[in-house]
């Protein structure tokens, strides 16, 4: 199973936008569902939001309700996290992973690749 391949992460001003993209070409082909996490330094990795394939059912962790909009393209095996009125507590490497997503949930994931930085800073 090939690694999932996380980009287009960078420096951006606090109310700023982002937006991530991860090839996963080996999962929208045989797996369900995509999620992203992030890692801030010295702090564990945590769940940010995922998308179920087949129900397009999105979960998205508390702080980034209103703010984040994953998306998926299964035309060009990628997923996508839009990330606006960014601050400086998201920022953070950015991984992306197969995961079990549903609405209310979002599991561990698996077929971890290279993350992307994200910095939210004046």
């Amino acid at each position: 199973q090939s690694q999932l391949v996380a980009s287009w992460g960078g420096l951006v001003q606090p109310g700023g936008s982002l937006r991530l993209s991860c090839s996963a070409p080996g999962a929208t082909r045989n797996y369900y569902a995509v999620g992203w996490f992030r890692q801030a330094p010295g702090k564990e990795r945590l769940k940010v939001s995922c998308i179920n394939f087949s129900s397009r059912l999105t979960y998205y962790t508390d702080s980034v309700k209103g703010r984040f909009t994953i998306s998926v393209d299964l035309a060009n095996h990628t997923v996508n996290l839009q990330m606006n009125n960014l601050q400086p507590e998201d920022t953070a490497v950015y991984y992306c992973a197969v995961v079990p997503c549903d609405a209310q949930n979002m599991g561990d994931g698996r077929d971890w690749g290279q993350g992307t930085q994200v910095t939210v800073s004046s």
